[in-house]
This record gives C-alpha cells, structure tokens and sequence, in this order.
C-alpha cells in the first residue's frame, strides 16, 4: 500500500513522544510496554482492552477512558491508540466516543474485509451507552443501548453512529431511543446488556459475529439471571439478528473465535459460582443454534473476562489461543494456552504477566506472532506484549 508524504510526516509527529517499556522483572516472561495509564489525558483510569489489526499492519488499541474514577459507570469515553511497528510505539490518545457525561464502553472492534463495497477493509466499532449504573439496570430502571460506528481508513475518521438496540436488545418495556428510531416490547425483560468485551470476529462466510450478554427479569442470586448471547450481520451491518441465549444461568461476558467451517467457539465468564472454570459454548451454524455448552476445567478462572483467537500455525494447522488470568483465587497470572481440538483440551502456551492481570484481547500481529492487550498492576495500566509462535 503506497502512503501520501504527508500520511508519512503525521506517523513520524505521532510516534515522536517517546514511550516508557517495561522491562520484565525476574519474575516476568516477557517485556510490556505500557498502552494506556492512569492520570494519562486526564483520566482517571482507563479498562476493558479490545484489539485489532488492520490488513496494513496497523494495530488498534481500544478502551474505556474513565474520567474521574475507575468505577465501570460514570463519565466513560472510548479511546483509541495506534501502533506502526507491532506495538513497539504508540501514538498520542484519541477519543473515538464520547457520550457527554454519560457512559459509553465495552468496544468491539473487527475489520469487515469480505465487503465488496470497501475493498480495503471497513473497521466496526461496537459499543454500548449507559445512563445508569448496572445494578440500577438489574432493577429495571434506566437502559443500555448498542450502536457502532465505522472507519474506511484504519481509525483516522469515524462515521455517524448508528443505534442498533432495536434489533439486538430485548426489553420488557419500549425504549425512546430517537425521534426517528421505534423499538417495540418484546416481552424478554432484558435489563443490563453488554458487549464482549474485547474483539468482534468476521466467520468465514463474511458474517459479523459479536458476543454479548444480558440480564432477564429481577436480580437473582449468583447473578442467574444473566445469559450470554450473541448478534451478527450478514449484510456488512445493515441487518443485525441475535443468537439464542447460551443456556446455563450465570453465564456473562463472553469472546469468540472462528471454527473451521463456519461454526464459532465462545468462551464465557461463569458468574453462577459452581465452578471457577470458563464456560464453553459451541455453534456449528454461526450461533443460529448452540450445540454443547460445557465447563472448560483445563481453563482456571477468577470470575474475570478471558479472550479466544484462532490462528494458524506454520505447518498449517489451525489451532485456538485463549487469554485469562490463569487463577481461582485472584485476578493475576495471565497466561495464553492453547487448543489443537477446536476447543475440546486446553494446554499451556505462555505465561504473560505473573502479577496483577484481569481483561485481555489477543490479535494477530502478523503471521507468527500474536500480542496480549491486557490491564495490569491494580488496574494502574494497559500493556501489551508480543510472542512469536514456534
């Protein structure tokens, strides 16, 4: 791809703010190169860390920018840093969104690159807007709602938003999302609703799948009334349908991976509490249906956001990657295993990050390496990292 001199002098301004590395400790298996940190532009803290790659190589950092705390409701903004040289540099902050002193978060970026109409490449960004905190939403007041924008240029420009909530979201009474926009009841109760968190996926057949989650009627205990779920377009965003719901009551945030031949893997965060493992959940149809859903106990857990990749090793055989702090006690030890049978056993690929860890994303940075956007130290930073595959 051939890039105006001017394209040219603007990476240079923005990669000319040196950037602290972390080297690692003794302790640590890789060195982690701060993304975002606490105070930087005036935020209080920044969370929920979503990554992508675009076909040029450019890497696109997301989060949530939380102004004055770093409680999940408030004055939330998503930001976005980029990245020309695997991650190595990263350019000064951009806010993508901002909802006024409402919250918007949970970003959920993919790049459509099977739509004829952009053949370059079209980059999503899915995100939801709050005007109460959750547990309020649990309680049936206030509401979520889903929209995404779009960049023909790898994040440099943006699109209007689009409100989608009316195709994906199920509540029990009508919401007035516009003057222009009706969504009717639906009689599903959906209360508090969530993206991913973390990256969208684009099956092979070109459909864009995102995970999500929802709560359903009055609060039950061990969070049951939660459910995974998902929504997908197969018309380059302008339809949206949603899955069935993952049917195991606890069942929360939720990541996805690509299976050979259409079908798609998500691994789910267990709210319920019966066991400090991932959820597992399989489609052979794109998430039409859910065909097994089981408790992954080669996966540990905290109670904690994990994220899944598919990629494909160099003597072609395709494999899954999964993120998550590899603890049940506490949030920390991030490590990265590794599946050969679609999902079925889970071994040990690399260790990430031995100290404080929570949410993460994976993407492929070129073919044989993979990096880790992941929070890390309390909260305090967003790091990534980088490893080859051997």
């Amino acid at each position: 791809m051939k890039y105006s001199v001017l394209y040219i002098i603007q990476l240079a301004m923005l990669f000319a703010k040196p950037v602290l590395i972390a080297q690692p400790s003794s302790t640590s298996p890789l060195p982690v190169i701060p993304v975002f940190q606490a105070g930087e532009d005036g935020y209080r803290c920044f969370r929920i860390p979503a990554v992508v790659c675009s076909p040029q190589g450019l890497l696109l950092s997301f989060a949530e920018g939380r102004l004055r705390n770093c409680g999940d409701f408030g004055d939330v903004d998503i930001v976005l840093k980029t990245s020309a040289d695997g991650g190595q540099t990263w350019s000064p902050l951009q806010v993508v969104v901002n909802h006024d002193s409402l919250q918007a978060g949970n970003p959920a970026p993919v790049f459509d690159l099977l739509d004829p109409a952009f053949p370059g490449g079209r980059l999503f960004l899915f995100y939801n807007t709050g005007n109460v905190p959750e547990h309020a939403l649990r309680q049936g007041q206030g509401h979520r709602e889903v929209w995404y924008i779009s960049s023909e240029d790898a994040g440099k420009s943006w699109s209007a938003p689009t409100n989608i909530t009316a195709q994906v979201q199920r509540p029990g009474l009508p919401i007035d999302l516009s003057p222009t926009t009706d969504l009717q009841p639906k009689g599903a109760d959906w209360r508090a609703y969530a993206n991913t968190p973390g990256h969208a996926l684009q099956l092979d057949h070109g459909r864009i799948f995102v995970p999500a989650n929802h709560s359903a009627g009055d609060p039950q205990a061990s969070s049951r009334d939660y459910r995974a779920h998902a929504y997908f377009s197969d018309d380059h965003g302008s339809t949206f349908r949603l899955s069935p719901d993952v049917d195991y009551p606890g069942s929360n945030e939720s990541t996805a991976a690509r299976l050979p031949g259409g079908g798609v893997l998500m691994s789910v965060r267990n709210e319920s509490g019966d066991a400090k493992y991932r959820l597992l959940a399989r489609s052979h149809s794109g998430g039409e249906a859910w065909d097994s859903i089981w408790i992954a106990r080669d996966l540990p857990d905290p109670v904690c956001q994990g994220s899944l990749l598919n990629v494909v090793l160099k003597n072609g055989l395709p494999v899954l990657l999964h993120s998550n702090p590899a603890s049940q006690t506490k949030r920390c030890c991030l490590t990265v295993k590794i599946s050969k049978d679609a999902g079925m056993h889970w071994e040990l690929l690399r260790e990430i990050y031995p100290g404080s860890a929570a949410y993460s994303d994976l993407v492929s940075v070129n073919s044989a390496t993979v990096g880790v956007l992941f929070e890390g130290d309390d909260y305090s930073r967003i790091y990534f990292a980088a490893f080859e595959l051997d």
